[in-house]
């Protein structure tokens, strides 16, 4: 294992009026530092377009997660798919990008709009070689990767964006190049590029898409720790412990839950600073402790957090809300979100007794919920999550 990882972060439209979207995403990790990523775009729109697509990414995916060479996935996808008599194209074409050792990328296209190539936010070309396989064109790369590189895959509804209504001839490749150099920033995470693009491609078809369309991002960055610990142990024997432990850990450091923040002041010898300026009403003002990264409250923030994760899994239209606000759940989420890659939860079990109050809707349960709710929507987005209970 190195101190690369790959972020990776997509989204999609479907085609207005329709439930299904015909473009699908598949994601098959093969090991600690290799991945592959397969865009497949089904013709048509709906229900029948949902299934070719799905079907397309499904098969290669799970080739590939059997070890077969991207050649043998190729070759059986594109001999195998049918060709639609009357338009003479494919059912369903595929972008494939896979990710070996965090360093290098091999890319197989066929018949999506090409995949972009950011190195310090700037356009880069990259060598293509074309062949025939199966009577279907293939476009073949190698790229070497460096950490901050993005390679953003997308379907052609992307390129169709604004057709007749905002732009004569849709959203050319340029444009589209232009855009995204225009909007990086070295701190966005692959799903926050996916969902700015993604809005852009949405504003220019009026918020009425034409077709579907699927912005998949990858974006090769050093690992970023993060630590997070929320109520003290059961046993109050295990505080130094947990304590020493949590703090040992390299990366930032986020404590939640006033009993925990104290807890956590005494074992550095510092003040807590606390601040009574609601940014949001509905969320606990953060506190200061020198040596902690972010101190908040404890479940009704991480309540908030696991809204905008739920969120981000979906359709991601929190992220302008959490993304500039100044707010402590904002705060813990642009942390675990867009920052952390690597996550350490510390979780202490003993029972809160504000908690036992019949009048407050918390309880020792929710807080365990929470945490667990909040550590698989982490997982889901592709970070390395461990959770320790104290």
């Amino acid at each position: 294992m190195n101190n690369l990882c790959a972020d990776v972060g997509y989204l999609s439209i479907s085609k207005h009026g329709e439930q299904l979207c015909g473009d699908h995403v598949e994601i098959v990790e093969q090991d600690e530092n290799s991945m592959v990523m397969v865009l497949a775009d089904g013709l048509g729109s709906g229900v029948k377009a949902n299934i070719l697509s799905t079907l397309t990414a499904k098969i290669i995916s799970t080739m590939l997660a059997n070890h077969m060479s991207l050649e043998e996935c190729v070759t059986t996808v594109a001999s195998t798919l049918p060709v639609c008599e009357k338009r003479g194209i494919a059912y369903s074409t595929f972008t494939i990008i896979h990710v070996v050792d965090n360093k290098t990328a091999e890319v197989i296209q066929y018949d999506n709009p090409h995949v972009i190539l950011l190195h310090n936010g700037i356009n880069c070309d990259y060598d293509k070689i074309s062949m025939t396989i199966g009577d279907k064109q293939i476009v073949k790369s190698k790229i070497n990767l460096s950490p901050g590189d993005v390679l953003v895959a997308m379907s052609d509804g992307a390129v169709y964006a604004g057709v007749g209504k905002h732009l004569n001839f849709g959203w050319q490749r340029d444009n589209i190049i232009d855009f995204l150099e225009l909007i990086y920033e070295n701190s966005h995470s692959a799903k926050m590029i996916s969902s700015l693009l993604l809005d852009q491609c949405n504003q220019l078809y009026g918020g009425v898409p034409g077709d579907d369309t699927t912005i998949s991002s990858i974006k090769i960055r050093n690992r970023q720790p993060m630590n997070l610990m929320i109520g003290p142990p059961a046993d109050p024997n295990d505080l130094n412990k947990m304590l020493t432990l949590f703090f040992a850990k390299e990366g930032k450091h986020i404590v939640c839950g006033g009993t925990t923040s104290t807890l956590a002041a005494q074992y550095l010898g510092k003040e807590i600073l606390a601040d009574l300026n609601y940014v949001d009403p509905e969320i606990p003002p953060a506190s200061k402790i020198e040596g902690i990264d972010l101190v908040t409250e404890g479940v009704i923030t991480i309540n908030r957090v696991l809204y905008y994760a739920q969120n981000y899994l979906d359709d991601n239209s929190c992220c302008t809300d959490w993304s500039l606000r100044k707010d402590a759940a904002s705060c813990i989420a642009k942390l675990l979100f867009e920052e952390a890659t690597d996550i350490n939860f510390y979780v202490g079990r003993a029972i809160n007794p504000a908690h036992q109050n019949p009048n407050l809707p918390i309880s020792f349960s929710i807080k365990m919920r929470l945490i667990d709710e909040l550590s698989d929507c982490l997982r889901k987005m592709g970070k390395k999550v461990n959770v320790s209970y104290f």
